[in-house]
């Protein structure tokens, strides 16, 4: 006849009874649980209490079942057992399980994928997958682990962390053959790209111009972009001059695929910031690797002259 599952003892005096019986030793048993002796003692002293027999006959050097004990824990044992396994089948889908990323599509191409290599190539063990995506989803009803958000600093949800901010300023490739954005003439020579997919003060050519004391100069002609990626490729591959964010594009400055022109008055400044958002507080090992180190490559671009 089973028992009513209220009247089972807690898990922790069953554990501690089996981690004895396996090993016949309160001693090795404590090692094992990470527990002390007299901690492991009280938990079989707790679970005899508990079930109003004595589980165990102690002699001054051994300890051996009583016939009430020895039935438990055949019982006890196999169950302990079979719940280790389902735990141990349990961990190994989580390491399996990819550690979801998302963000926007300009943040992904640009700055995330070119430093992706380097993490993965430090921990092969960690599948990573990524959804780029420019609208803002619900992480636990899509299954997503972390969340990199953009947006003004003052409006960061609670709990998300600050990555970066941005500088804004005119780039170019260098086969326009521009040094200096540093008269009204050269607007009216060249292509400007525009970036339609954030409408803040600093993203619009015409207050950068008004900025400059050229407003009302009109460009030859103007290229506009729905995403910032293509705008950046656009200008790579010399289509017009671009304004920059300085901390994405850094990699491209630093090997001469864009140049930054310096400008006569300083231009609008932006308050947007990148922030991190994740799911689960803790986060799985894996995950939080991979949030360690967004943070520690964020830190790097925020420290770096943009």
């Amino acid at each position: 006849m089973s028992v009513n599952l209220s009247k089972i003892p807690s898990v922790d005096l069953l554990r501690g009874f089996v981690a004895v019986g396996r090993r016949m030793s309160i001693t090795l048993a404590a090692g094992d649980l990470f527990l002390t002796q007299s901690a492991v003692s009280r938990q079989i002293h707790g679970l005899e209490t508990a079930l109003g027999v004595k589980l165990f006959e102690r002699t001054h050097r051994a300890i051996r079942f009583t016939p009430e004990g020895e039935q438990l824990f055949v019982a006890a044992d196999s169950a302990m057992q079979q719940l280790q396994d389902a735990l141990g089948v349990l961990e190994d889908n989580l390491r399996r399980r990819p550690v979801t990323i998302t963000s926007s599509i300009g943040f992904v191409g640009l700055w995330l994928l070119p430093r992706l290599g380097a993490f993965q190539a430090a921990h092969p063990e960690i599948e990573v997958r990524i959804s780029a995506n420019n609208q803002i989803v619900d992480l636990r009803k899509e299954g997503l682990d972390i969340a990199i958000r953009y947006g003004e600093e003052r409006l960061m949800p609670p709990g998300a962390s600050r990555l970066f901010g941005e500088t804004v300023f005119p780039v170019a490739h260098p086969s326009l053959g521009m040094k200096r954005l540093d008269s009204p003439e050269l607007i009216e020579q060249s292509t400007l790209l525009e970036f339609e997919g954030d409408t803040s003060f600093a993203w619009q050519w015409s207050n950068w111009l008004e900025s400059q004391g050229w407003a009302g100069v009109k460009p030859k002609s103007i290229l506009r972009f729905n995403l910032y990626d293509q705008l950046i490729h656009a200008a790579v591959a010399g289509q017009g001059i671009a304004l920059g964010k300085g901390q994405i594009i850094s990699p491209m400055l630093a090997d001469g695929r864009l140049i930054a022109l310096p400008t006569p008055r300083p231009g609008p400044t932006s308050n947007k910031v990148y922030y991190l958002i994740q799911r689960d507080l803790p986060a799985s090992s894996q995950t939080q690797t991979l949030i360690d180190w967004i943070r520690t490559e964020a830190r790097i671009t925020d420290a770096a002259p943009a």
